[in-house]
């Protein structure tokens, strides 16, 4: 059992170790973007849809030997300082088709996160975390009906070199509750995370970002209602 956790654990957040172990982007063929005349852009590859900022540059995050799929976000150039992330969005889901474990087994990766991807350096804190459902599976030891089920968001600050920057972060492992009836049907996991340049609008801007992104049906803002009601 301990080797399956610990796959699942590297597999769900492997992209928080830097821009370099983020899934393989593909060509921007793989996304369709819809301009508007606000300051923003709605992309979707696959079942994923997003809201990111004019300037940053979309590409579908997918490779065939990996579960992860969706997108990353980043304008060019700049979003990196010494090997640390600026400004960018990660909006990732994990295949547990292609896993092929109990929907549950997801919830130790999700519950057990230090810093969210993206958002990780030397000086970085979480600031708020607001947890909608917690309920450890019962293999774990939990309640002999428990669904298994996590979702939580958390936003903080991090200083990358020179750079003050914000982060808002999003995780769900559905489990076997509410959250499992909508979203992707084969989901086993769902991430969200944004960085931006710390500045007077920048919190407003990160929560629209977190909570307009969609996996298949449901906005991560229906994902966390759906989790409040257990």
């Amino acid at each position: 059992m301990r080797e399956v956790i610990g796959c699942l654990v590297l597999c769900a957040v492997a992209a928080g170790c830097g821009p370099a172990r983020l899934p393989a982007a593909t060509s921007a063929s793989a996304i369709r973007i819809h301009e508007s005349p606000s300051p923003f852009r709605e992309v979707t590859a696959g079942p994923v849809r997003a809201l990111i900022p004019d300037g940053w540059e979309p590409v579908a995050a997918a490779d065939p030997g990996d579960a992860r799929e969706g997108i990353i976000a980043r304008p060019r150039p700049g979003s990196f300082e010494g090997g640390r992330v600026r400004e960018g969005m990660a909006v990732l889901w994990i295949d547990g088709a292609r896993v092929g474990v109990p929907s549950d087994y997801y919830y130790l990766a999700a519950a057990r996160h230090p810093l969210p991807p993206l958002a990780r350096g030397v000086d970085c804190r979480r600031v708020r975390e607001q947890v909608f459902a917690d309920h450890l599976p019962s293999w774990a030891s939990g309640d002999p009906d428990s669904p298994g089920d996590y979702v939580a968001r958390a936003s903080g600050r991090c200083r990358v070199g020179r750079t003050d920057t914000r982060w808002a972060y999003f995780v769900a492992a559905p489990g076997y509750g509410p959250v499992r009836e909508l979203g992707i049907p084969s989901s086993g996991m769902y991430l969200v995370v944004a960085v931006m340049p710390d500045g007077p609008r920048v919190a407003a801007m990160l929560n629209r970002l977190l909570l307009r992104t969609a996996f298949g049906d449901a906005t991560v803002e229906e994902l966390i209602a759906a989790a409040r009601r257990t």
